[in-house]
C-alpha cells in the first residue's frame, strides 16, 4: 500500500511514530501477531536507498554544521541524522546546535555502536542503589523503584538478545543471571587484548562487550554513520524491514507528526505532514517512539481544551526529568597499537559501578573516533558558542596545526569511554520552541539541562579513578561530560510509574488516563542507569507488545 489516500482512509490497529529500538521492535512484534501496523518516520527510509550516505560522516561535506541551511539538512537526512537545531538555554548564554541523534529508518540505532547490555538488577531500585549518597542530591526526583523489577524484564532481555543476535561475554561482577547466554564474538584485537590483560592485572573485571554485530569480513563496526554492509543489527534491519516485507506493515517516511488530537480519555487521530501534505491518521492504538526529545515535544504541542498543557501533561511532567549520560573519553597508546581499521568497541568493565565505587557508571572501549578534521571543527564550534566567542578566531588560525597534532596523537590510540549515570531533576527538561517564549527560527526545541552538584562531584571522582587506574599509560582525557551538545542516551522525559501525580505513564507504558496512548522509547525511564539503554528499550518494547496482542 503506497497511496497516501488509502493509508489515511484506513483505520489501523496500531500507529507507531518512530522506527528506532522501541518503535520498530514493538511494531514488528505486533505485525507478526497479525495486527495492521503503520509506521510514521520523520526521517528518510534508507533500507534500499541508493542515495543514502553510508560509511562516513556527512560532516565531511558540510562547511558549517550549526547553520541549518538546505544543503546541511539534505546531507544529514541522507545520512540518517536529525537536522533541526536545538537551543540550549541552560546557561547564561544561549547556544544552538544540531544534536547527534538519528532521524530515519532505525532512528539512532542506525548510528549506534551496537553495544546492547542489560541494566543491573539494582538499577530497577535506584533509591536503594544510591542509599547513603543522596544528601548531595536532595532536590533529585529519583524514585524509590521502577514500577517493574528486573525479574519481570529478564525474559524479554533474553528475547531481545536473541532477536538482535547479540554477541559478547559475561560481566563477571553480575553473578549468574538465568537465560543471558550470548552468542560468541570474535577474539579481541591485539590492542584490546593488551588493555584487557592490563586491567585484569590491576584487579579490574573486564569482559567482552555485548554487541549486536555480525562481524562480517572487513567489518569496520560502523559507529556514528550508516553501515555499508549487513553487519549492524539495528532496528531497521532486524525489525522494520521484516515487518514491511513479511507481515504487511506499512511505512510512511519523511512524515513528521505535528500533533495528536484527543478527547479527555482517548487519542482520536495523528496529524502528520508527509512530504508537504497534511494527513489525519486513525489508529486504535497510538504508540510514540520518536525518542526522548521528540515524543514529549509532540505531547506538549498537542494542546486542546481537554488538554490545555498538552496531552498526558495534567501534572506538568511531560518533558521534565530529562537525563543524559555524562561521557568522557580517555585516549591511550598501547604497545600493540591498533591499525587504521582496528579501533573497535570490544571491552567493558563495571568496577566503578558497584556499591563501593560511589555509583559512577560503566566503562567501555569507544571504538573509532571521528576524523581529526571533524573533531577540530567541533572544537571551533564549541568555542564560538561558548562564553568567550572571540577565541574561535584565534583557534581558526591554528586549526591546521591542531588538526595535524591531534591526528598524530589519536591515530594509534585506543579510546575508553566512561558513562556516568546522572539523576533526574524536574528542572532538567525539553520544551517546544513555540511554548518557550521565543520565536521558532529553524529551531525545534528548547533544552534546559544543568549538572547538579551531585553529578559534578561524581564526574570529578570518575576522572580521578580512571586516570589512576590507567597509569602508567600516557592518557589524554577528552572531557565531554559537561557539554550539553553531547546529549548521549537522552531519556526520562515521560517517565513511567504507579502514581499518576509523579509519572506520565503507567507500568505498562500507557499514558495515565488515556486508554490507547503508549510511549516505548527511552522517555519512559525513571532513572538513567549506568550503561547503554538500547537493550532495555528493546526488551521493554517486547514486553509492551505482549500486552497489546
Amino acid at each position: 500500500m503506497t497511496d497516501t489516500s488509502d493509508i489515511a482512509n484506513r483505520a489501523w490497529d496500531v500507529i507507531v511514530i518512530g522506527t528506532g529500538m522501541g518503535g520498530a521492535t514493538l511494531g514488528h512484534a505486533l505485525a507478526k501477531a497479525g495486527k495492521s501496523v503503520l509506521f510514521c518516520e520523520q526521517g528518510r527510509a534508507h533500507l534500499e536507498d541508493e542515495a543514502a550516505l553510508r560509511g562516513d560522516y556527512p560532516e565531511t561535506g558540510i562547511a558549517d554544521l550549526c547553520l541549518p541551511h538546505a544543503q546541511n539538512r539534505d546531507a544529514l537526512s541522507r545520512a540518517g541524522r536529525y537536522g533541526d537545531l536545538i537551543e540550549d538555554r541552560s546557561g547564561p548564554r544561549r547556544r544552538r546546535f544540531v544534536p547527534f541523534i538519528g532521524a530515519g529508518t532505525g532512528g539512532s540505532s542506525a548510528l549506534y555502536g551496537m553495544a546492547l547490555e542489560r541494566f543491573l538488577p539494582e538499577d530497577f531500585r535506584p533509591r536503594e542503589k544510591f542509599a547513603g549518597m543522596l544528601e548531595g542530591a536532595a532536590e533529585s526526583s529519583l524514585p524509590e523503584r521502577w514500577p517493574i523489577a528486573y525479574e519481570e524484564l529478564a525474559p524479554y532481555y533474553t528475547q531481545a538478545e536473541s532477536l538482535y543476535r547479540v554477541r559478547g561475554g559475561k560481566d563477571p561482577l553480575r553473578g549468574e543471571q538465568p537465560g543471558d547466554a550470548l552468542q560468541s564474538a570474535p577474539p579481541l584485537t591485539a590492542a584490546n587484548q593488551e588493555l584487557f590483560d592490563f586491567l585484569s592485572a590491576k584487579g579490574v573485571h573486564p569482559y567482552r562487550l555485548p554487541s549486536a554485530c555480525e562481524f562480517l569480513p572487513d567489518c569496520k563496526e560502523c559507529q556514528g554513520f550508516l553501515c555499508t554492509k549487513p553487519c549492524k543489527n539495528d532496528s531497521a534491519r532486524i525489525c522494520l524491514a521484516p515487518a514491511l516485507r513479511d507481515h504487511g506493515a506499512v511505512l510512511l517516511d519523511q512524515c513528521r507528526a505535528l500533533r495528536l488530537e484527543a478527547t479527555k480519555g482517548r487519542v482520536d487521530s495523528v496529524i502528520c505532514r508527509h512530504r508537504g501534505r497534511d494527513l489525519s491518521l486513525k489508529g486504535a492504538t497510538i504508540v510514540l517512539a520518536a525518542g526522548a526529545l521528540q515524543s514529549p515535544l509532540l505531547l506538549l504541542r498537542s494542546r486542546s481544551p481537554d488538554w490545555p498543557q498538552g496531552i498526558a501533561n495534567e501534572h506538568d511532567l511531560v518533558g521534565r526529568n530529562l537525563m543524559r549520560h555524562c561521557v568522557d573519553l580517555y585516549a591511550l597508546k598501547p604497545k600493540a597499537a591498533p591499525g587504521p581499521e582496528e579501533n573497535h568497541k570490544e571491552i567493558a568493565f563495571n568496577d566503578f559501578y558497584g556499591a563501593e565505587s560511589a555509583r559512577l557508571g560503566s566503562v567501555q572501549s569507544f571504538g573509532r573516533l571521528p576524523p581529526p578534521a571533524m573533531i577540530v571543527d567541533t572544537m571551533e564550534q564549541d568555542l564560538r558558542e561558548g562564553p568567550l566567542p572571540w577565541l574561535s578566531g584565534c583557534f581558526r588560525l591554528a586549526k591546521p596545526f591542531i588538526r595535524s597534532a591531534l591526528g598524530k596523537k589519536l591515530s594509534r590510540s585506543v579510546i575508553l569511554a566512561s558513562l556516568l549515570e546522572d539523576l533526574p531533576y524536574r528542572d532538567n527538561r525539553v520544551l517546544p520552541m513555540e511554548t518557550a517564549g521565543g520565536e521558532q527560527q529553524g529551531g525545534d526545541a528548547i533544552l534546559h539541562y544543568r549538572l547538579h552538584p551531585f553529578e559534578r562531584t561524581r564526574i570529578a571522582e570518575f576522572r580521578k579513578r580512571m586516570t589512576a587506574l590507567l597509569k602508567p599509560y600516557d592518557v589524554t582525557v577528552i572531557k565531554q561530560a559537561e557539554n550539553n551538545q553531547r546529549i548521549a542516551h537522552v531519556c526520562g522525559t515521560c517517565r513511567f510509574g504507579d502514581d499518576p501525580e509523579d509519572s506520565v505513564l503507567d507500568r505498562n507504558n500507557r499514558a495515565h488516563g488515556l486508554e490507547n496512548l503508549y510511549v516505548v522509547d527511552s522517555s519512559f525511564f525513571p532513572s538513567s542507569g549506568g550503561t547503554n539503554p538500547s537493550l532495555t528499550i528493546a526488551a521493554n518494547a517486547l514486553r509492551v507488545a505482549d500486552m497489546l496482542q
